[in-house]
């Protein structure tokens, strides 16, 4: 009889009584995390000191690697050996003070059996908040049960009630009293209009172009085909190496025709001659190509939005595509013809891009042009990060940036547009933002996510506010100063309420002229949503 000699599993070490096990999920640029690693200790810091009081002793699960400095989890295979240490029961906390990849921590998350916290600082300077809410909506994706809680200083007593809550029953529970189910809608003209929309949609169908699927780590913002294709939306896979070889084919004066565009239109740059640090002419010329590039390859598949990743691969290559995706969400915008000179590629219209080639983004850009276009508004939309905010004159004003992809239109005109350089902590090869700050108006908000197995969509109304030219600054050098702002105050949705249920890193934002008819639209993209089987809630103050 033949013998063999059968593998075995790591053999995890035993649950201790009132000890957590904490890891925390890194960027894959080893640059953005030796930077941020300072702030992640001192929230770690933090934490432990307050389960400390509640007389919990806290186990790190792997050390500050002496090579790197820090002590990130900063890759997927890193994760697997990490969690071999982890008993599979203990309770867990993932501490992020920055941005995260959560497919670092994925496997071992799904496969855990004891009770998980996700905590992050409610902090400016660092997105831990924006890693925190990623690392969330993958957790609702995948159908893991967790808890979650934030904290300025990790003092206060709302803080300290929910990790005592946490460690006395495994769970916190939030408030959900802003959430309902979208009640049955009017016979509206909105309603009629969303749902023809989409009825067409079903029909005719549509194809977003993602240029290298989930690069960016965000597992939540990938999209399974068999949940796109009964909305009647397909993908494309398409890779960023045949966008940089397109590129490569890209004239230089077709290249300097746009920024002659811009010139022409009043946006200005703020320009160097240092590559490593500043902003240059050079820089420019390339993402103008990328800009002509991203339009042309859409044309050749035919496709109705597209997402660029850039942050892995081609970061290293080209210079930033933010100065690309923001034109190519603005309905007023650059000239591009097609290769053979005879077509102006979606003359006088938005084409919509979605940024960090975030699926659920696609699908609401997509759904949103649509209807704004049909109701005779100008559709030009853009997710932000969800990044920081704090209470001003009596009511809580959120910060809201995203690197790439906001339209000049939201700054009141290419005109109020300001081109900075990309941090080259995270963008080595440089290039432009689009800076500045989102007029103030009415305007409607939503994300479409993954939950219990379905696609849901949350809608909110919202308002952007303006603030004082100092308090703008005061938030813009407490965040990134070289990216656009929107001041946002949502509407009957408090700091906490909106964190706890939030599900995901982005949030869709778009304009409307008034308030009577930012309600009406969003009644049409509630009315298409429902049609096509996302089921539908509404958030805060809305009126259908």
């Amino acid at each position: 009889m033949t013998h063999y000699t059968l593998p075995k599993p790591a053999v995890r070490p035993a649950a201790e009584a009132n000890t957590a096990y904490l890891i925390a999920s890194g960027d894959l640029r080893e640059s953005a995390n030796t930077a941020g690693w300072p702030t992640q200790a001192a929230m770690e810091a933090d934490v432990t000191a307050a389960l400390g009081e509640l007389g919990w002793s806290v186990v790190r699960a792997n050390g500050i690697d002496p090579a790197t400095g820090h002590g990130f989890i900063s890759s997927q295979r890193m994760g697997l050996e990490v969690f071999k240490s982890i008993p599979v029961a203990a309770p867990l906390i993932v501490a992020e003070a920055v941005w995260q990849y959560s497919h670092h921590v994925l496997a071992g998350l799904r496969t855990h059996r004891g009770p998980i916290l996700t905590v992050a600082n409610f902090a400016g300077d660092w997105p831990g908040l924006v890693g925190l809410l990623g690392l969330n909506a993958g957790l609702t994706k995948m159908g893991k049960e967790y808890s979650t809680i934030w904290s300025v200083d990790f003092t206060d007593d709302w803080f300290r009630s929910g990790l005592r809550e946490w460690v006395e029953t495994g769970r916190i529970e939030h408030d959900d009293s802003h959430v309902r189910a979208l009640p049955e809608l009017p016979d509206t003209p909105e309603v009629e209009l969303g749902r023809a929309l989409a009825d067409e949609l079903l029909a005719d169908k549509a194809i977003i172009g993602v240029f290298d699927e989930g690069c960016m780590g965000m597992y939540n913002a990938i999209f399974d085909d068999e949940l796109l294709n009964r909305l009647g939306i397909y993908k494309e896979r398409l890779s960023q190496s045949a966008l940089y070889a397109e590129m490569l084919t890209v004239g230089d004066d077709e290249a300097d025709a746009v920024g002659a565009w811009l010139a022409g239109h009043g946006m200005t740059f703020k320009l160097g001659t240092d590559e490593a640090t500043e902003l240059t002419e050079a820089q420019l010329r390339w993402q103008y190509k990328m800009y002509i590039a991203a339009l042309r390859i859409s044309d050749d598949f035919g496709l109705d939005a597209v997402g660029i990743q850039y942050q892995q691969g081609l970061k290293d290559l080209v210079p930033a595509s933010d100065l690309a995706e923001g034109l190519l969400n603005s309905t007023e915008r650059p000239p591009v013809t097609s290769r053979d000179g005879s077509r102006v590629l979606h003359e006088g219209r938005a084409f919509p891009h979605f940024n960090e080639a975030d699926e659920g983004v696609a699908v609401d850009a997509l759904v949103t042009d649509r209807i704004w276009r049909a109701m005779g508004l100008i559709p030009d939309n853009t997710l932000h990060d969800v990044r920081w905010g704090e209470e001003f004159g009596g009511e809580f004003v959120w910060v809201y940036e995203i690197s790439g992809s906001v339209p000049g239109s939201h700054l009141g005109g290419w005109q109020h547009a300001e081109g900075w350089r990309q941090d080259p902590v995270f963008f080595p090869a440089g290039g432009s933002t689009v800076n500045g700050v989102s007029m103030p108006g009415e305007v409607v908000l939503s994300r479409v996510f993954i939950a219990d197995g379905v696609l849901q969509a949350d809608l909110l109304r919202g308002t952007v506010v303006e603030l004082p030219a100092e308090e703008t600054q005061r938030r813009k050098d407490a965040t990134n100063p070289e990216w656009p702002i929107a001041h946002v105050v949502l509407h009957d949705v408090t700091r906490d309420q909106f964190m706890a249920r939030h599900k995901a890193n982005h949030a869709q934002l778009v304009y409307a002229p008034d308030a009577e008819t930012a309600d009406k639209a969003l009644v049409a993209k509630a009315a298409m949503l429902d049609r096509l089987g996302v089921k539908v809630n509404l958030v805060g103050a809305v009126e259908v």
